[in-house]
């Protein structure tokens, strides 16, 4: 919106003479509460007062002793813990809140997501994905928090989480279709691997830039937010946004936290604190406590959980959900503390930074899905015979969600040039014609015995 010289005039006229030049302004309603309620422009420092009353900082005492604040004279914030290594509940006040069915099957999500990483990332070293990013270690962030949430919750991924998409309802077909970009995917092949979408369950398409899926989460909780406001018989919602501490250090990560916290947007920003942004580990990336002290600094209600512990991150999630609705609206962060097992990526050799040991004591010692299983083991609902099974089965049917979707034919060719415009624009038809051009001037160089319609769909 073009901004508007409107100084001498009262807030409501101002308003109203903006909202003539833009009709989808909504005008406040003015209530005896707001009538009551003075704006931040009208504190003013009474004479002899004992504390800050400018609007930076309204609650802050005097003091006559001139002192720096040092970071490290501050405890760490404490990381929260339901079950410990050992599958043994630490948390008094913890109570499941899920029939054993549902954990079985939450703790087959995980299992799911693993065994499919694991396959998938060799696929991509026989040639059969050009590209594939695991989530080792962090299968407990996604389907637990995930579980915590309503299926009408909005969801903005990064690229790490499998789980939410499979907590969800995304089937072993709907990733593989996405993974071999086949007719069957619903972006037509256009997306790099691993970056999912789905309308139906409320997830928005992943996108490679880092960090810009936070500023959008934190506009569209603010829509959500007005939405409501206008029409109370919709649901409440949130928004979920998931992140790791290597996306906390770019900009839109503060504009989005910033943004959430001053228009009190009903979103709740998900961290996954895993040790290593790409190459670069934690200690090289800040010098502050984590990323919980940053949501404390924005002035948003802020956790940190072990995200290791399913139990801890569900309980975390459910909670950060209810007060995310609390009075019209508010951010919450949740950071998770967790380890990224395996390299970043297929592009990745993660043993160029850090040492094979680190990585194999932490799989030994301590993983998400070796501990809510061992949990399972001391309710009696889950053993070895059962853990065999499930693993066995799990593995056909991935590899055979697979081997059908690369049976299936590539997306058309003419669908590249389509879906940007209503019509096919003149530069967009002469570079279809040219492309046309090419392949029948090159009939012996290329295979289009994979490709719906081959050359001919160019003409349709």
């Amino acid at each position: 919106m073009k901004r508007t010289c409107l100084s001498g005039l009262s807030p409501l006229t101002a308003t109203r003479r903006v909202a003539q030049k833009s009709p989808l302004l909504v005008l406040p309603v003015k209530t005896s509460a707001s009538q009551g309620r003075r704006s931040t422009g009208s504190l003013s420092q009474r004479p002899d007062a004992k504390h800050v009353s400018f609007p930076g900082a309204v609650k802050s005492a005097f003091c006559n002793t001139m002192r720096f604040e040092e970071p490290s004279t501050y405890p760490a914030l404490s990381t929260y813990r339901a079950v410990d290594q050992h599958g043994e509940a630490v948390d008094p006040d913890f109570k499941p809140d899920l029939s054993d069915e549902a954990v079985v099957k939450l703790y087959r999500d995980m299992l799911t997501v693993s065994i499919m990483d694991l396959i998938m990332f060799d696929a991509q070293r026989q040639g059969r994905l050009s590209f594939y990013m695991v989530s080792a270690g962090e299968e407990a962030v996604s389907v637990g928090t995930a579980s915590a949430l309503e299926k009408e919750d909005v969801i903005f991924c990064q690229y790490r989480e499998q789980g939410v998409f499979r907590q969800r309802g995304f089937t072993l077909a709907d990733f593989m279709n996405q993974l071999v970009a086949n007719r069957k995917d619903p972006g037509k092949g256009r997306n790099m691997p691993v970056h999912y979408g789905s309308r139906e369950l409320n997830i928005h398409t992943i996108s490679s830039p880092l960090a810009t899926q936070l500023p959008q989460a934190s506009g569209a909780a603010y829509a959500l937010k007005i939405q409501r406001m206008q029409d109370p018989s919709i649901p409440p919602r949130v928004v979920a946004a998931y992140f790791g501490e290597g996306a906390a250090s770019e900009g839109d990560f503060h504009a989005a936290l910033n943004i959430a916290a001053t228009r009190a947007c009903p979103v709740i920003f998900i961290c996954r604190n895993n040790g290593y942004a790409i190459s670069t580990p934690t200690l090289e990336q800040y010098r502050g406590d984590g990323i919980a002290s940053r949501g404390l600094g924005y002035g948003i209600e802020t956790i940190r959980v072990d995200g290791n512990d399913f139990w801890a991150v569900r309980e975390a999630t459910k909670k950060a959900r209810e007060l995310a609705l609390q009075d019209g609206g508010k951010p919450v962060l949740i950071e998770a503390m967790t380890y990224r097992v395996s390299h970043h990526s297929t592009s990745d050799d993660s043993f160029a930074y850090r040492a094979r040991v680190e990585v194999e004591d932490w799989k030994r010692r301590d993983n998400p899905i070796a501990r809510l299983r061992k949990w399972m083991e001391n309710k009696g609902m889950w053993d070895e015979n059962k853990e065999k099974e499930a693993r066995d089965a799990i593995r056909r049917e991935v590899l055979k969600a697979f081997s059908d979707a690369e049976r299936e034919k590539k997306p058309p060719i003419r669908g590249m040039f389509e879906d940007v415009y209503e019509t096919l624009t003149p530069d967009l038809e002469a570079q279809m014609k040219e492309l046309r051009e090419h392949l029948d001037e090159f009939p012996d160089e290329y295979d289009l015995s994979d490709f719906e319609g081959g050359r001919g769909s160019l003409d349709k």
